[in-house]
């Protein structure tokens, strides 16, 4: 068992408060990804729940046991670095044990855990091997199995994949979510790339200036995300906003242009922020005109910089559109996947869309 409770936690270095207040509960087997932006404190949570950041204020459990006081070595809980941290002078087979040397492990019980991690992560035949013969991605499977061994109530991840190539970023992330569904073990990943956790987690905790702005299944987050942080954060390319003023069901920008928003206005009045996603729009010759400002063609899809309602918008279409810079093409925004912000607080006004068919771990 893993559940991990997170109470109240705090973290303040004299009177720079990096984390205020934060509480999460993590069920055992989940996978829980912490994203933000760079200084959000998703990483000193992270070292926190490891033991090697003090805790300011509030708990943290495994299992019901507050973990505070204990060292790292006795919180069960195993941690990998983006820096890989592999020992240079030791083979693959012995920087994969040695942390079971240091318990005490039996020879035949430390054999028997690395050629199941070996095993698992593709790394039989380099067991002999030293660090310097790997590739990237061999290390971090190295510093995977070092992780794996120990068979903790906890993983960690510390944004293990930013050193890689693109590439090898997505064939990892596929690795990795493999060997949680192999293993069920709780596991806390740290990210700042919103993509990633899309693609990985069970839940994501999106975080920002010390503070939790939103927790969900991807798609929830997605689709109906709590406020303006969030709406701009998740999602790539990210969702346009455009300012203005709801009247009746009629959202108005600041140059006249008009949008109809139907029953998703309903709650809206006055100063409003309308969000749409850019694959959230269909071409439509009654639509609304706008001027082209230029065009990246990817061969799947054609992603459009437009000029709409005063704003810098980004329209993604299936279609392979053919057209130039100054020409003027006519879209519509589907009016169901129109998100609406209050302009004063950046929260959500408009109604949540329901997430059909969509359980934990199962994104569709």
């Amino acid at each position: 068992m893993g559940a991990v409770t997170i109470r109240d936690i705090a973290k303040r270095y004299d009177a720079v408060e990096v984390l205020k207040g934060v509480s999460i509960d993590i069920t055992d087997g989940e996978f829980l990804v912490l994203v933000g932006p760079s200084g959000c404190g998703k990483s000193t949570l992270l070292r926190m729940i490891a033991g090697l950041e003090e805790i300011t204020d509030g708990t943290i459990a495994i299992d019901g046991e507050v973990i505070n006081d204990l060292a790292p070595k006795d919180r069960d809980i195993a941690m990998v670095f983006q820096s890989y941290a592999l020992y240079p002078h030791m083979t693959v087979r012995r920087n994969m044990e040695y942390a079971l040397r240091l318990k005490g492990m039996d020879r035949g019980e430390r054999e028997r855990r690395v050629a199941r991690a070996a095993d698992i992560l593709g790394l039989t035949d380099y067991l002999d091997r030293m660090p310097k013969q790997l590739s990237g991605g061999q290390r971090q499977r190295v510093a995977m199995g070092r992780a794996i061994v120990r068979d903790p109530k906890v993983y960690l991840f510390d944004e293990p994949l930013s050193n890689l190539d693109a590439k090898l970023r997505v064939q990892m992330r596929f690795e990795i979510k493999q060997n949680h569904a192999r293993l069920s073990t709780t596991t806390v990943y740290v990210t700042h790339d919103q993509v990633e956790a899309m693609t990985m987690a069970d839940r994501i905790v999106v975080m920002n200036k010390g503070r939790i702005e939103q927790i969900g299944r991807p798609l929830e987050l997605y689709d109906n995300p709590a406020n303006l942080f969030v709406a701009g954060f998740i999602g790539s390319p990210a969702m346009n906003m455009i300012e203005g003023d709801v009247s009746g069901d009629i959202f108005t920008t600041a140059d006249g242009t008009q949008m109809q928003l139907g029953a998703i206005g309903a709650d809206a009045e006055g100063r409003t922020v309308l969000g749409v996603r850019p694959e959230s729009f269909e071409l439509d010759p009654d639509g609304i005109a706008v001027e082209v400002l230029g065009i990246e063609p990817t061969g799947a899809e054609s992603q459009i910089l437009v000029r709409l309602g005063g704003e810098e918008v980004v329209v993604v279409l299936r279609e392979r559109l053919f057209v130039q810079p100054g020409e003027f093409i006519h879209i519509t925004p589907v009016a169901s996947a129109i998100n609406l912000f209050d302009a004063r607080s950046g929260l959500r006004i408009s109604p949540d869309r329901p997430i059909a068919n969509h359980k934990l771990g199962v994104h569709v």
